[in-house]
């Protein structure tokens, strides 16, 4: 089996995408727009009274201007903007996604539910069309132009132990939402892949990836997850629309609305499956999604003053999250990132089990 080196040919920067001077012109205005939209009665009074209480704030003071979604009429809004209608029509659950924020622009969707988090229903997910600063792993920061699926919501969890695995989670559920928006369009299906821990690809390019932030108060983890799916933009890399229209072409494309829908029915199912029965009922299909099994990885280790390789063949994921793996010995290994290395799969340590 040939062995692979995956600090020379994976990398996990960000996906940094241009966009236009005039929204360069937008992150130097001191304002910002929220349109609050509820499923049900019960959502739209709590947006009638966060605006009413003028309760949401940015973390760098920006003014904030709250609209319920029947006052839209007064924003300029253009065609291709997030099409709030079309995605409440599309959910069906009973607590993710129900509560909707949406921006025309953003510095971050991320620090709007992490910012608000206690003023918000749990599962609130908010929306932009463009971000500015979007947010990655070490504080990586970076601009996503229209075309860009940018979202964030909030998860509220008991248990420090699994919190980490919920990226794992949200992960297969945007893979598994894409697949079911591509067979209820009747399109070809595109197989979206999981690189661990947080990056999604596609036939060999990132088309996306996940943020997960927590903080810990009154004996609960509030957690963010951030997610960045490229549905129709073609530039640096290339987008899902684009392998659709390579495949067939088709005026029938993936809309962002429907994969969202989408993503919250499979979250929904899914985070409940790992609360109730741990991240095992998820596993088999995680690992069939993920781009690893049995992929042979170098890993180096210093011993005194020398750098020694070893070669170790992953197996899956250890119950604490991290890269399961057996040496040639036999020997199982957890293998973490060293801490120093931009790309996880760069300078791998490992700890037998």
């Amino acid at each position: 089996m040939q062995v692979t080196n995956f600090s020379r040919f994976i990398s996990l920067r960000p996906l940094r995408l241009s966009f236009s001077v005039a929204a360069t012109a937008m992150d130097r205005d001191a304002s910002c727009s929220l349109v609050l939209c509820g499923k049900s009665s019960v959502e739209t009074d709590t947006a009638k009274r966060l605006k009413n209480n003028d309760v949401l704030k940015l973390t760098d003071n920006t003014q904030v201007s709250l609209f319920i979604d029947s006052e839209m009429k007064s924003l300029v809004k253009d065609d291709d903007s997030f099409n709030l209608s079309l995605f409440m029509n599309s959910i069906s659950t009973d607590r993710f996604g129900r509560f909707l924020i949406w921006s025309p622009r953003l510095s971050s969707t991320h620090d709007v539910v992490s910012h608000n988090f206690s003023e918000l229903p749990v599962g609130s997910v908010c929306v932009t069309d463009i971000q500015l600063k979007g947010r990655g792993r070490t504080k990586n920061v970076w601009e996503s132009p229209k075309g860009c699926l940018m979202y964030s919501f909030t998860v509220e969890m008991e248990d420090g132990r699994i919190v980490p695995l919920i990226q794992y989670v949200v992960s297969l559920a945007v893979t598994e939402a894409v697949k079911d928006v591509c067979h209820k369009k009747g399109l070809p299906y595109i197989d979206v892949k999981i690189k661990w821990p947080n990056d999604l690809y596609l036939n060999g390019l990132k088309v996306g990836g996940i943020l997960c932030t927590s903080t810990y108060r009154s004996r609960k983890f509030h957690v963010c997850v951030g997610v960045g799916l490229n549905v129709d933009n073609k530039q640096p890399t290339t987008c899902l629309n684009a392998v659709l229209e390579d495949m067939s072409p088709a005026s029938n494309l993936l809309k962002r609305e429907e994969i969202l829908g989408a993503f919250f029915h499979k979250f929904e199912k899914f985070f409940d499956l790992f609360m109730d029965q741990g991240f095992n009922s998820l596993e088999e299909l995680y690992y069939k999604k993920w781009l690893h099994s049995e992929q042979r990885v170098i890993v180096e280790e210093k011993i005194e003053d020398r750098v020694v390789q070893n070669i170790v063949t992953i197996q899956g994921l250890t119950s604490s999250g991290y890269l399961l793996a057996i040496g040639d010995d036999n020997q199982m290994y957890e293998l973490h990132p060293d801490g120093n290395s931009f790309d996880f799969f760069k300078g791998l340590v490992r700890r037998k089990i």
